[in-house]
């Protein structure tokens, strides 16, 4: 849908509509206008999103301590994000620079395999940190708003600013220092 390394400016309406199994000239009548079907490509991004983020979660090895499976699943929610900027900056920036408001991100549309969109998957993580004891209760509010820029800036900084030049290694290593600066900071 949108070319190699492309964004919202790039999606390619005859890509658009192979994908969708239509002809080029049939897609005006599945979508209003070409906002419409950036939109729908954004849920699209979205929802992917959210199953890299879930495919994380899924990764983490079985452990009898909830302390421990907690904060290992609220990681997993930044790697994943951060994973699918780096694997898919097209979807990444097409997911994020198209929103008029935070709404789309949490839109049934948005959701990965599980149901859950990728906020609603950090905010399982946040409440599992408060129930294990590892968030105090009265820090919890708002903190996805806390979390999800500090993760987007990393993502975006290696989805299309100076650190897509980095070795794989590199940012990988800045990836698991920025999820333990969260990790102790939240």
């Amino acid at each position: 849908m949108a070319r190699e390394g492309g964004g919202p400016q790039a999606i390619v309406l005859r890509e658009a509509s192979r994908r969708a199994g239509v002809a080029p000239n049939a897609t005006y009548t599945h979508f209003k206008d070409r906002e419409a079907l950036v939109q729908a490509v954004a849920r699209y991004a979205l929802a992917q999103l959210a199953t890299t983020m879930t495919a994380e979660q899924d990764a983490i090895p079985d452990t009898d301590n909830p302390a421990l499976a907690a904060r290992a699943r609220f990681r997993a929610v930044g790697a994943g994000y951060i994973r699918f900027a780096r694997e898919e900056p097209g979807l990444f920036r097409t997911a994020f620079a198209t929103q008029h408001d935070v709404s789309a991100v949490a839109e049934p549309a948005s959701a990965g395999p599980t149901g859950r969109s990728a906020i609603e998957l950090l905010t399982d993580a946040l409440n599992g940190l408060v129930e294990t004891g590892l968030l105090d209760p009265e820090r919890r509010s708002g903190a996805e708003f806390l979390a999800w820029p500090t993760v987007h800036g990393l993502a975006y900084l290696a989805a299309d600013g100076p650190l897509r030049f980095l070795e794989p290694a590199q940012l990988d290593h800045l990836t698991t220092q920025l999820l333990d600066m969260l990790d102790r900071g939240i």
